[in-house]
Protein backbone atom coordinates (compact mmCIF):
# COMPACT_ATOMS: atom_id res chain seq x y z
CA UNK A 1 0.00 0.00 0.00
CA UNK A 2 2.83 2.38 0.89
CA UNK A 3 4.64 1.57 -2.37
CA UNK A 4 1.43 2.07 -4.36
CA UNK A 5 0.82 5.40 -2.65
CA UNK A 6 4.33 6.55 -3.41
CA UNK A 7 3.94 5.56 -7.06
CA UNK A 8 0.64 7.41 -7.25
CA UNK A 9 2.20 10.51 -5.72
CA UNK A 10 5.12 10.30 -8.14
CA UNK A 11 2.78 10.04 -11.11
CA UNK A 12 0.72 12.97 -9.81
CA UNK A 13 3.84 15.05 -9.31
CA UNK A 14 4.99 14.25 -12.83
CA UNK A 15 1.63 15.24 -14.29
CA UNK A 16 1.59 18.47 -12.30
CA UNK A 17 5.12 19.25 -13.40
CA UNK A 18 4.33 18.86 -17.08
CA UNK A 19 1.08 20.78 -16.74
CA UNK A 20 2.93 23.66 -15.11
CA UNK A 21 6.00 23.37 -17.31
CA UNK A 22 5.48 26.78 -18.76
CA UNK A 23 2.75 28.03 -16.50
CA UNK A 24 2.54 31.56 -15.28
CA UNK A 25 0.78 34.82 -15.87
CA UNK A 26 2.68 35.76 -19.05
CA UNK A 27 0.86 34.78 -22.24
CA UNK A 28 -1.60 32.83 -20.09
CA UNK A 29 -2.23 29.43 -21.62
CA UNK A 30 -0.15 29.73 -24.78
CA UNK A 31 3.04 28.52 -23.14
CA UNK A 32 1.06 25.61 -21.70
CA UNK A 33 -0.94 24.41 -24.69
CA UNK A 34 1.24 25.72 -27.52
CA UNK A 35 -1.62 27.63 -29.14
CA UNK A 36 -0.38 31.01 -30.30
CA UNK A 37 -2.08 33.54 -32.53
CA UNK A 38 -0.40 36.43 -34.28
CA UNK A 39 -1.00 39.74 -36.00
CA UNK A 40 1.32 40.62 -38.89
CA UNK A 41 2.15 44.20 -39.80
CA UNK A 42 3.14 45.70 -43.12
CA UNK A 43 6.72 45.10 -44.32
CA UNK A 44 9.28 47.18 -42.45
CA UNK A 45 12.14 46.65 -44.87
CA UNK A 46 12.63 45.52 -48.46
CA UNK A 47 15.16 45.92 -51.23
CA UNK A 48 15.52 49.56 -52.30
CA UNK A 49 17.93 49.89 -55.23
CA UNK A 50 18.24 53.63 -54.62
CA UNK A 51 19.33 53.25 -51.00
CA UNK A 52 21.57 50.18 -51.20
CA UNK A 53 25.09 50.44 -52.65
CA UNK A 54 25.07 50.63 -56.42
CA UNK A 55 25.78 47.39 -58.28
CA UNK A 56 26.86 48.01 -61.89
CA UNK A 57 24.95 45.62 -64.18
CA UNK A 58 23.31 43.89 -61.22
CA UNK A 59 20.44 44.34 -58.78
CA UNK A 60 19.81 43.61 -55.12
CA UNK A 61 17.24 40.83 -54.71
CA UNK A 62 16.51 40.20 -51.03
CA UNK A 63 16.79 41.43 -47.46
CA UNK A 64 16.81 38.37 -45.20
CA UNK A 65 18.15 36.57 -42.10
CA UNK A 66 17.58 39.43 -39.62
CA UNK A 67 19.12 39.75 -36.17
CA UNK A 68 18.41 42.77 -33.99
CA UNK A 69 19.01 44.33 -30.57
CA UNK A 70 17.87 47.61 -29.03
CA UNK A 71 20.71 49.61 -27.49
CA UNK A 72 21.01 53.27 -26.48
CA UNK A 73 17.59 54.16 -27.83
CA UNK A 74 18.06 52.61 -31.27
CA UNK A 75 17.43 49.36 -33.06
CA UNK A 76 20.59 47.85 -34.51
CA UNK A 77 19.64 45.47 -37.29
CA UNK A 78 21.97 43.10 -39.11
CA UNK A 79 20.84 41.00 -42.06
CA UNK A 80 21.87 39.16 -45.19
CA UNK A 81 21.72 41.16 -48.43
CA UNK A 82 21.49 39.10 -51.60
CA UNK A 83 21.98 40.29 -55.18
CA UNK A 84 21.81 38.62 -58.59
CA UNK A 85 25.56 38.39 -59.15
CA UNK A 86 27.30 35.05 -59.50
CA UNK A 87 30.31 34.24 -57.38
CA UNK A 88 32.11 36.66 -55.06
CA UNK A 89 30.06 39.48 -53.57
CA UNK A 90 26.63 38.00 -54.25
CA UNK A 91 25.86 37.82 -50.52
CA UNK A 92 26.81 40.49 -47.99
CA UNK A 93 25.89 41.42 -44.43
CA UNK A 94 24.10 44.74 -44.05
CA UNK A 95 23.57 46.99 -41.02
CA UNK A 96 20.95 49.61 -40.18
CA UNK A 97 20.40 51.83 -37.14
CA UNK A 98 17.07 53.52 -36.44
CA UNK A 99 15.01 54.70 -33.47
CA UNK A 100 11.57 53.45 -34.57
CA UNK A 101 10.56 50.57 -36.81
CA UNK A 102 8.84 52.86 -39.29
CA UNK A 103 12.20 54.59 -39.86
CA UNK A 104 13.92 51.42 -41.07
CA UNK A 105 13.08 51.98 -44.75
CA UNK A 106 14.64 55.45 -44.76
CA UNK A 107 17.73 54.58 -42.71
CA UNK A 108 21.23 54.61 -44.15
CA UNK A 109 22.61 51.22 -45.16
CA UNK A 110 26.10 50.04 -44.31
CA UNK A 111 27.51 46.92 -45.96
CA UNK A 112 30.07 45.30 -43.67
CA UNK A 113 33.57 44.80 -45.05
CA UNK A 114 34.13 41.22 -43.87
CA UNK A 115 34.92 39.18 -46.99
CA UNK A 116 33.78 39.03 -50.61
CA UNK A 117 33.59 35.25 -50.32
CA UNK A 118 30.39 33.59 -49.15
CA UNK A 119 29.03 34.78 -45.79
CA UNK A 120 25.64 35.53 -44.25
CA UNK A 121 22.96 34.73 -41.65
CA UNK A 122 24.32 36.99 -38.88
CA UNK A 123 23.51 36.88 -35.17
CA UNK A 124 24.31 39.89 -32.95
CA UNK A 125 24.87 40.00 -29.18
CA UNK A 126 27.03 41.67 -26.53
CA UNK A 127 29.37 39.30 -24.69
CA UNK A 128 29.67 40.72 -21.20
CA UNK A 129 32.73 38.73 -20.04
CA UNK A 130 34.99 40.53 -22.52
CA UNK A 131 32.77 43.58 -23.12
CA UNK A 132 32.66 43.24 -26.89
CA UNK A 133 29.97 42.93 -29.53
CA UNK A 134 29.91 39.67 -31.46
CA UNK A 135 28.58 38.75 -34.86
CA UNK A 136 28.17 35.02 -35.40
CA UNK A 137 27.67 33.95 -39.00
CA UNK A 138 28.49 31.38 -41.66
CA UNK A 139 31.44 32.26 -43.85
CA UNK A 140 34.33 31.20 -46.01
CA UNK A 141 37.31 33.28 -47.09
CA UNK A 142 39.61 31.56 -49.57
CA UNK A 143 41.92 34.57 -49.61
CA UNK A 144 42.76 33.80 -45.98
CA UNK A 145 42.49 29.98 -46.25
CA UNK A 146 39.33 30.04 -44.17
CA UNK A 147 37.10 27.08 -45.00
CA UNK A 148 33.33 27.42 -44.70
CA UNK A 149 32.01 27.06 -41.17
CA UNK A 150 30.88 28.93 -38.05
CA UNK A 151 32.67 32.27 -37.81
CA UNK A 152 32.69 35.35 -35.63
CA UNK A 153 33.70 39.00 -35.79
CA UNK A 154 34.09 41.39 -32.86
CA UNK A 155 33.63 45.11 -32.40
CA UNK A 156 34.04 47.48 -29.46
CA UNK A 157 31.07 49.57 -30.61
CA UNK A 158 27.91 48.40 -32.31
CA UNK A 159 27.55 51.88 -33.84
CA UNK A 160 30.72 51.44 -35.91
CA UNK A 161 30.01 49.33 -39.02
CA UNK A 162 33.64 49.73 -40.12
CA UNK A 163 34.92 48.36 -36.80
CA UNK A 164 34.15 44.67 -37.30
CA UNK A 165 37.12 42.31 -37.38
CA UNK A 166 37.69 39.88 -40.24
CA UNK A 167 35.94 36.51 -39.87
CA UNK A 168 37.63 33.97 -37.63
CA UNK A 169 36.42 30.40 -37.04
CA UNK A 170 34.71 29.43 -33.80
CA UNK A 171 36.23 26.08 -34.67
CA UNK A 172 37.60 24.52 -37.86
CA UNK A 173 35.22 21.95 -39.31
CA UNK A 174 37.16 18.67 -39.75
CA UNK A 175 37.69 17.35 -43.27
CA UNK A 176 34.81 15.13 -44.33
CA UNK A 177 32.39 16.61 -41.80
CA UNK A 178 29.38 18.68 -42.80
CA UNK A 179 29.57 22.15 -41.34
CA UNK A 180 25.84 22.91 -41.14
CA UNK A 181 24.36 26.38 -41.41
CA UNK A 182 22.52 29.14 -39.53
CA UNK A 183 24.90 29.12 -36.58
CA UNK A 184 23.54 30.45 -33.29
CA UNK A 185 25.25 31.07 -29.94
CA UNK A 186 23.54 31.32 -26.55
CA UNK A 187 25.15 31.16 -23.10
CA UNK A 188 24.18 30.14 -19.59
CA UNK A 189 26.28 30.89 -16.51
CA UNK A 190 28.96 28.34 -17.35
CA UNK A 191 29.01 27.55 -21.05
CA UNK A 192 28.54 28.97 -24.52
CA UNK A 193 26.41 26.75 -26.75
CA UNK A 194 26.50 26.67 -30.53
CA UNK A 195 23.40 25.38 -32.32
CA UNK A 196 23.02 24.80 -36.05
CA UNK A 197 20.89 22.87 -38.53
CA UNK A 198 21.79 20.67 -41.49
CA UNK A 199 18.69 20.66 -43.76
CA UNK A 200 17.87 17.05 -42.83
CA UNK A 201 15.69 17.33 -39.73
CA UNK A 202 18.62 17.57 -37.32
CA UNK A 203 19.53 20.31 -34.86
CA UNK A 204 23.13 20.07 -33.66
CA UNK A 205 24.76 21.34 -30.47
CA UNK A 206 28.33 22.03 -29.41
CA UNK A 207 29.58 23.85 -26.35
CA UNK A 208 32.62 25.37 -24.71
CA UNK A 209 33.31 26.86 -21.30
CA UNK A 210 32.48 30.52 -21.05
CA UNK A 211 36.11 31.39 -20.34
CA UNK A 212 37.16 29.63 -23.57
CA UNK A 213 34.69 31.40 -25.85
CA UNK A 214 34.94 32.21 -28.71
CA UNK A 215 37.51 29.91 -30.31
CA UNK A 216 38.73 27.27 -27.87
CA UNK A 217 37.42 24.09 -26.34
CA UNK A 218 34.38 23.38 -28.50
CA UNK A 219 32.99 19.89 -28.06
CA UNK A 220 32.22 17.53 -30.93
CA UNK A 221 28.75 18.47 -32.23
CA UNK A 222 25.96 16.13 -31.19
CA UNK A 223 22.34 15.88 -32.28
CA UNK A 224 20.23 17.98 -29.92
CA UNK A 225 16.91 17.41 -31.72
CA UNK A 226 15.67 15.31 -34.61
CA UNK A 227 12.24 16.19 -36.00
CA UNK A 228 10.40 17.50 -39.05
CA UNK A 229 12.44 20.71 -39.13
CA UNK A 230 14.51 22.36 -41.82
CA UNK A 231 16.82 25.25 -40.90
CA UNK A 232 17.49 28.37 -38.81
CA UNK A 233 16.95 27.25 -35.22
CA UNK A 234 17.22 30.27 -32.91
CA UNK A 235 17.27 29.66 -29.18
CA UNK A 236 16.36 31.96 -26.25
CA UNK A 237 15.98 32.00 -22.49
CA UNK A 238 12.41 32.76 -21.34
CA UNK A 239 12.45 35.28 -18.50
CA UNK A 240 10.31 34.35 -15.52
CA UNK A 241 9.84 30.76 -16.63
CA UNK A 242 13.47 29.63 -16.42
CA UNK A 243 13.06 27.62 -19.61
CA UNK A 244 14.55 27.77 -23.07
CA UNK A 245 12.70 27.92 -26.37
CA UNK A 246 14.07 27.24 -29.82
CA UNK A 247 12.30 28.74 -32.81
CA UNK A 248 12.96 26.72 -35.95
CA UNK A 249 11.87 26.86 -39.55
CA UNK A 250 9.96 24.03 -41.22
CA UNK A 251 8.59 23.39 -44.70
CA UNK A 252 5.01 22.85 -45.79
CA UNK A 253 5.14 22.22 -49.51
CA UNK A 254 6.22 25.50 -51.11
CA UNK A 255 5.84 27.45 -47.88
CA UNK A 256 7.93 28.04 -44.76
CA UNK A 257 6.55 28.25 -41.23
CA UNK A 258 7.77 28.23 -37.62
CA UNK A 259 7.81 25.54 -34.95
CA UNK A 260 8.93 25.83 -31.33
CA UNK A 261 10.42 23.37 -28.86
CA UNK A 262 11.22 23.92 -25.18
CA UNK A 263 13.87 22.60 -22.79
CA UNK A 264 14.84 23.02 -19.16
CA UNK A 265 18.53 23.46 -19.94
CA UNK A 266 20.55 24.18 -23.05
CA UNK A 267 21.98 20.66 -23.03
CA UNK A 268 18.63 19.09 -22.15
CA UNK A 269 15.88 17.36 -24.10
CA UNK A 270 13.82 19.51 -26.47
CA UNK A 271 10.06 18.90 -26.21
CA UNK A 272 7.54 20.02 -28.85
CA UNK A 273 5.45 23.06 -27.89
CA UNK A 274 3.94 24.29 -31.15
CA UNK A 275 5.55 21.89 -33.55
CA UNK A 276 3.21 20.53 -36.20
CA UNK A 277 1.35 21.69 -39.28
CA UNK A 278 -1.86 21.35 -37.30
CA UNK A 279 -0.47 23.37 -34.38
CA UNK A 280 2.31 25.61 -35.68
CA UNK A 281 4.02 28.41 -33.82
CA UNK A 282 3.54 30.74 -36.80
CA UNK A 283 1.88 29.87 -40.10
CA UNK A 284 -0.98 31.29 -42.18
CA UNK A 285 -3.23 29.07 -40.07
CA UNK A 286 -2.74 31.16 -36.92
CA UNK A 287 -2.12 34.68 -38.24
CA UNK A 288 -5.43 36.37 -37.48
CA UNK A 289 -5.15 38.93 -40.28
CA UNK A 290 -3.75 36.48 -42.84
CA UNK A 291 -6.27 37.52 -45.55
CA UNK A 292 -4.50 40.90 -45.74
CA UNK A 293 -0.98 39.63 -45.06
CA UNK A 294 1.78 40.20 -47.61
CA UNK A 295 3.41 36.90 -46.61
CA UNK A 296 2.43 33.26 -46.77
CA UNK A 297 5.93 32.02 -45.93
CA UNK A 298 7.20 32.99 -42.47
CA UNK A 299 10.91 32.32 -42.28
CA UNK A 300 14.17 32.92 -40.34
CA UNK A 301 12.75 34.58 -37.24
CA UNK A 302 14.34 36.58 -34.42
CA UNK A 303 12.48 37.26 -31.18
CA UNK A 304 12.76 40.80 -29.88
CA UNK A 305 14.89 40.34 -26.78
CA UNK A 306 14.73 41.93 -23.35
CA UNK A 307 18.42 42.78 -23.40
CA UNK A 308 21.55 42.71 -25.52
CA UNK A 309 23.81 40.10 -23.95
CA UNK A 310 24.77 36.49 -24.57
CA UNK A 311 21.90 35.06 -22.49
CA UNK A 312 19.38 36.02 -25.22
CA UNK A 313 16.49 36.53 -22.81
CA UNK A 314 12.93 37.22 -23.96
CA UNK A 315 9.68 37.94 -22.13
CA UNK A 316 7.01 35.27 -22.20
CA UNK A 317 4.28 37.84 -22.73
CA UNK A 318 4.03 40.50 -25.40
CA UNK A 319 6.10 38.51 -27.87
CA UNK A 320 7.28 40.24 -31.02
CA UNK A 321 8.98 38.36 -33.82
CA UNK A 322 11.08 39.83 -36.62
CA UNK A 323 11.02 37.58 -39.70
CA UNK A 324 11.66 37.32 -43.40
CA UNK A 325 8.57 36.77 -45.51
CA UNK A 326 7.38 36.18 -49.04
CA UNK A 327 4.10 35.55 -50.82
CA UNK A 328 3.36 32.32 -52.68
CA UNK A 329 4.00 34.06 -56.00
CA UNK A 330 7.34 35.45 -54.80
CA UNK A 331 8.44 32.15 -53.26
CA UNK A 332 7.73 30.16 -56.42
CA UNK A 333 9.17 32.53 -59.02
CA UNK A 334 12.45 30.62 -59.48
CA UNK A 335 15.28 29.24 -57.37
CA UNK A 336 15.72 30.06 -53.69
CA UNK A 337 18.17 32.82 -54.60
CA UNK A 338 15.48 34.58 -56.63
CA UNK A 339 13.03 35.03 -53.74
CA UNK A 340 12.62 38.75 -52.92
CA UNK A 341 12.48 38.30 -49.14
CA UNK A 342 11.29 41.27 -47.10
CA UNK A 343 11.32 41.83 -43.35
CA UNK A 344 8.27 42.23 -41.14
CA UNK A 345 7.02 42.00 -37.56
CA UNK A 346 4.62 39.56 -35.98
CA UNK A 347 3.04 40.48 -32.65
CA UNK A 348 1.26 38.08 -30.33
CA UNK A 349 -2.48 38.65 -30.68
CA UNK A 350 -4.18 39.98 -27.54
CA UNK A 351 -7.32 37.93 -27.91
CA UNK A 352 -7.70 34.41 -29.31
CA UNK A 353 -9.85 34.18 -32.41
CA UNK A 354 -10.47 31.87 -35.31
CA UNK A 355 -7.63 32.34 -37.76
CA UNK A 356 -7.99 31.50 -41.45
CA UNK A 357 -6.58 28.33 -42.91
Amino acid sequence: MIVASRIALAVLASVCFHQSLLAGDPADGSWNDGRFQWHVGTPILSVDQDRLPELPDHRWVAVKDPSVVRHDGHWHLFCTLRNDKKGDGRIRIGYLKFAQWEQAKSSEWSVLDLTLDYHGAPQIFYFRPDQKWYLIYQAADESRNLRYGPCYSVNDGINDPAGWSRPEPLYVVPEGKKAGLDFWVICDNDHAYLFFTSLNGKLWRSRTRLDQFPNRGWSEPVIALQADIYEASHTYHINGLDKYVTLVEAQDGKRRYFKTFVADTLDGTWRPLAASRQKPFVAPKNVINQPTSWATSYSHGEFIRDGIDQRLSISADGLTLLFQGASDTEYRRGSYGDIPWRLGLLRLADEPSDAPE
